[in-house]
């Protein structure tokens, strides 16, 4: 990242933060489960890396190619045109995927960028507040959004939730719970509105993605604590390895499921659960 800096010429702070987050939301975006047999190889550095690291890693070169082409490449080039025109082919292209080297999921991440174009293009109070609609533009929005030059990290989540909620598709609105905790059985119902909340894995992540880039702007982040741990792969494995978390049919760890199965479902409810219980460990803001 300090060589995009080194290169970057951006007009103000307020360029380079925009830039900062047409990375970072793409980014996150592609950041889908690669596989085991998939790597990226950095020709610039000779780093090899796989899964998320691999992708980070390849998404920023990606970026770095396509949006530091002119001085104002931060202000042109990661517009909704773009993401319109995105196609597996490009992302196989730019994530070295070929024969031997496989990578999941290309056609959902091209996908995800061409709605993602679509929704800018429908929402420039979003996205194109002083700009063409970019991803970028959520960085103005958020400024709108700010007081006194502070802005609740709870309101950096619900704008998300508002501007991409449009390009999640085949959500399921409830799960059962199949777990225990340390045990104990617990049951979720559908009745959402009084035993369920509804959270987003990769909102939340993007959430606290963008508090260094709002706050290298100027833009002061408060009460960051309010905020769900992420209910992803390396916190609720931990809690099962650790013998916290067990599923009720121990076959079901032996399993392949959809991300949106109520087994998931389940488990990463339970993990952000107990990620809260273990927060008065945790500093505060």
């Amino acid at each position: 990242m300090g060589e995009i800096v080194a290169k970057a010429n951006w007009e103000s702070t307020d360029a380079a933060a925009r830039s900062a987050f047409d990375l970072v939301i793409t980014s996150v975006l592609l950041d889908a489960g690669a596989g085991a047999g998939w790597h990226y190889h950095d020709r610039a550095t000779g780093l090899v890396a796989g899964r998320s690291e691999g992708l980070a890693l390849a998404s920023l070169r990606w970026y770095e190619t396509v949006a530091l082409r002119t001085s104002r490449a931060a202000s042109s080039e990661l517009t909704l045109r773009r993401c319109a025109r995105v196609d597996s082919e490009a992302i196989q292209n730019a994530f070295q995927a070929r024969t031997g080297n496989p990578l999941l999921g290309l056609e959902g991440r091209a996908s995800l960028l061409n709605r993602l174009g679509t929704v800018m293009e429908s929402r420039p109070d979003l996205f194109a507040i002083c700009d063409s609609p970019r991803p970028g533009g959520l960085f103005d929005a958020l400024r709108a959004r700010a007081s006194n030059g502070r802005l609740p990290a709870a309101t950096i989540l619900e704008t998300l939730l508002e501007a991409l909620g449009p390009i999640w598709q085949g959500r399921r609105a409830w799960a059962a719970c199949r777990w225990a905790i340390a045990g104990r059985i617990l049951r979720w119902w559908r009745t959402i509105r009084r035993r369920l909340r509804t959270l987003h894995k990769l909102s939340q992540w993007l959430t606290y993605s963008l508090l260094e880039p709002l706050q290298n702007a100027g833009i002061s982040v408060s009460n960051v604590h309010e905020l769900t741990g992420l209910a992803e792969y390396r916190n609720g494995g931990l809690f099962v390895d650790m013998g916290v978390l067990n599923p009720r049919d121990r076959a079901a760890l032996a399993k392949t499921h959809a991300v949106m199965d109520p087994f998931v479902v389940g488990w990463r409810a339970l993990t952000v659960a107990l990620l809260d219980r273990l927060s008065p460990w945790w500093p505060r803001d």
